[in-house]
């Protein structure tokens, strides 16, 4: 209908140029056309500055599985904020592990689509803490950028004063949206390392990527600054992307490699950005092991 309606408008401002420039109003007909350029460029800009949220944030409320599905024992998690949210999450626990990953998922479905990558965790001997924003899944609320934030806080907390962890055991996992969450959190809390999969740079360089020939920077209502975060970072860093990577370009995950401190590594994953793990799972959990296996060498 939105098409038809837009199709329909451009074919009457077609007739109205024509029959002004029939008429010898040249100056009347250039005047109109960048007036509808100038009309659809601010329309397209406002469209842009009140949907960003919506684009940004693509929850899902029910769970399709959960980790019993997959054979895991769990435990369910119910995280009070310090802002009044109830976040919900799940603790899969490893016979004998000595780290924990606390996993910062991307910006759409909720924790129940995150259960290959919990599976695999478990497999290699590591607990996993996996929490949904507050709007996703059982969490309340709706999602902000603040908001992520505390979120993934109160997790890191909860393994803290509830299991009694350390924070050098815990390693802060972010993928996509999620890495500049984990990042974020990580340069304060001081965990054992972090790690970034597919993430982006921040919000206005996605933004900038997508829509090069509109002023993205000028009204980008997010931050989400992976890139300065890891600049304050002085532990462990692996970051993961795809040079398929459709989403999130490949050298944005090059530059946060190049902005990290040492100790650092990089490794190329195969792949599309949601499919990448899924389709390259042998070479995706071999990435983890080694990378496990320099960090316990390194302390």
């Amino acid at each position: 209908m939105r098409l038809i309606l837009w199709i329909v408008v451009c074919v009457l401002v077609c007739i109205t140029c024509y029959r002004r420039y029939k008429q010898g109003k040249f100056m009347a007909v250039l005047i109109t056309v960048l007036s509808i350029v100038a009309a659809v460029y601010l329309g397209l800009s406002a469209m842009l500055f009140l949907t960003q949220s919506r684009v940004l944030y693509q929850p899902s409320r029910g769970y399709d599985y959960n980790p019993a599905d997959y054979g895991l024992a769990y435990e369910a998690v119910s995280l009070a904020t310090p802002d009044g949210e109830t976040v919900a999450g799940w603790f899969v626990p490893a016979d004998g592990a000595e780290r924990t990953v606390l996993f910062c998922h991307g910006n759409a479905g909720n924790i129940s689509h995150r259960l290959d990558t919990l599976k695999m965790f478990h497999e290699m001997g590591v607990n996993c803490l996996i929490v949904d924003y507050r709007g996703y899944g059982q969490s309340t609320g709706r999602p902000t950028e603040i908001g992520t934030l505390i979120d993934i806080l109160a997790g890191f907390q909860w393994l803290i004063e509830e299991k009694g962890m350390r924070p050098e055991e815990i390693i802060l996992f972010g993928r996509s949206l999620g890495g500049s969450v984990a990042a974020i959190i990580a340069k304060d809390v001081h965990p054992a390392a972090l790690v970034l999969e597919s993430a982006f740079t921040s919000f206005d360089d996605v933004g900038s990527h997508y829509y090069p020939w509109l002023p993205v920077r000028l009204f980008s209502r997010f931050d989400y600054n992976t890139l300065e975060a890891v600049k304050e970072i002085t532990y462990p860093v692996l970051v993961i992307h795809s040079p398929n990577d459709e989403i999130i370009p490949y050298k944005f995950g090059q530059q946060i490699f190049a902005a990290a401190n040492e100790p650092k590594q990089f490794a190329d994953l195969e792949g599309t950005h949601n499919e990448g793990f899924y389709d390259n799972g042998n070479l995706y959990k071999q990435i983890w092991q080694d990378w496990l296996k320099d960090l316990d060498a390194s302390e």
